[in-house]
């Protein structure tokens, strides 16, 4: 069975010397050996995906990427990385696809950036790691990247990235440092963060101005699908939302397995969601291509579903094509 997987990422080495990336951990260290696998975008990234049977990877730069830069320093960056992918995924193009790095503090330059990079170099839709120097995405403003990837017909993957100062001092403050800083990413924070982001969204009114934009959320739907009966019900009576969460959900929001292989809240995503909005992924270097292919080929789920989710999706959103399987 044909695999894609759409959250798998990368390090853009100017974007690493301009602070726009995770810092190097300590040599030999196990995130040390992970990390280094995010800078290599040929050989061993290729014997990784033959090994754990991925037919395609759509890469991204993961976070912390240009979002917390000065807006001036973002636009350059964004464009020198986004030629730098292009230029290393060239030799691969059956294998290997993006999404695009923007600039989101400056709108503007985003959304021509993603037009370039989609026009121009063939990119899929771009992924922004989260708020922008502690902005969320509903302020208006950055709504002209949103009106692009529209008028594109492409979407927007929203990623997690750390959280605002405030938040992280507030409720992961007074914690031992490496409790404190897994705690408030990839242990919880990030991902319930991504889901409020979400919310903010909806409720802001961003997919009412743009009813056809698509976005993409990771991590089996960042808690949102557990909890969307009541926060729609809540926000409808409480909060006067004019439409429930439940249609945004279905014309607006595509959904990956990324970095998750355990088969309750795949059960609860396709329940509440639907199989024809999820994806697989699987979130490397961070998480295992054998693991993630295994989760996805063993799951409890019909074969009709299973091919929607492994590829016929993702095939169909991002115009990949349905090439046979390698």
């Amino acid at each position: 069975m044909r695999l894609i997987t759409l959250e798998e990422h990368y390090r853009a080495p100017m974007l690493k010397s301009a602070g726009g990336a995770l810092p190097d951990p300590p040599p030999g260290s196990p995130l040390a050996q992970l990390q280094a696998k995010l800078d290599d975008l040929g050989d061993q990234r290729l014997a990784d995906m033959d090994a754990g049977g991925i037919d395609i990877q759509v890469i991204s730069h993961g976070a912390p990427g240009t979002e917390q830069l000065d807006p001036a320093e973002a636009a350059g960056l964004s464009r020198e990385a986004n030629d730098y992918l292009a230029r290393s995924i060239a030799a691969h193009r059956d294998r290997l696809a993006a999404f695009a790095t923007l600039p989101t503090a400056a709108p503007a330059d985003a959304a021509d950036e993603l037009e370039r990079a989609v026009s121009e170099l063939g990119f899929k839709g771009a992924l922004i790691n989260g708020h922008v120097r502690g902005r969320f995405l509903d302020d208006r403003e950055f709504w002209p990247i949103f009106e692009r990837a529209a008028g594109l017909n492409v979407p927007i993957y929203l990623h997690p990235t750390p959280p605002p100062a405030a938040v992280r001092e507030a409720y992961y403050g007074a914690l031992p440092p490496q409790v404190s800083q897994t705690l408030s990413m990839a242990g919880w924070g990030w991902h319930v963060e991504t889901g409020l982001h979400v919310l903010r969204l909806i409720t802001g009114g961003l997919l009412d101005e743009y009813p056809e934009l698509q976005i993409i959320v990771g991590h089996m739907g960042e808690a949102l699908p557990f909890f969307l009966a009541r926060s729609s019900r809540v926000l409808r009576q409480q909060a006067g939302l004019s439409r429930p969460l439940e249609e945004y959900m279905a014309a607006n929001f595509h959904f990956t397995t990324s970095g998750m292989f355990t088969y309750p809240p795949l059960t609860c995503l396709l329940e509440v969601i639907g199989a024809d909005r999820v994806m697989f992924s699987v979130d490397y270097p961070y998480s295992s291509n054998a693991e993630g292919r295994d989760f996805v080929l063993g799951a409890p789920i019909s074969e009709t579903d299973r091919e929607k989710i492994a590829h016929g999706n993702a095939e169909r959103l991002l115009g990949l094509g349905s090439a046979a399987r390698r």
